[in-house]
C-alpha cells in the first residue's frame, strides 16, 4: 500500500486516467474529489459491497450511475 500526504488542492494520479484530489479536510475528515473515465465504476466499499450481495436485477452497475 502506498501511503501519501496531501495538501487541500494537491492530487494523486492513477494510471493516465484517475485523478484523486483533496478538497477539503475537516478534523479527521477528508473530501476527495474523484475523476475518472465513465467505464471505471468508482464507489465507495459498502456500496460496492451491497450491489456484490444483491440481487441480480439490482446489481446492475447502470442504476447506480447518476444522470446527467
Amino acid at each position: 500500500m502506498l501511503v501519501l500526504t496531501r495538501k487541500v488542492g494537491e492530487a494523486i494520479c492513477i494510471a493516465e486516467t484517475i485523478r484523486i484530489v483533496v478538497l477539503e479536510v475537516r478534523g479527521n475528515q477528508v473530501r476527495p474529489g474523484i475523476a475518472a473515465p465513465e467505464d471505471v465504476m468508482v464507489d465507495r466499499q459498502e456500496v460496492r459491497e451491497k450491489r456484490r450481495n444483491a440481487p441480480q436485477e439490482w446489481a446492475d452497475p447502470a442504476i447506480y450511475r447518476p444522470v446527467p
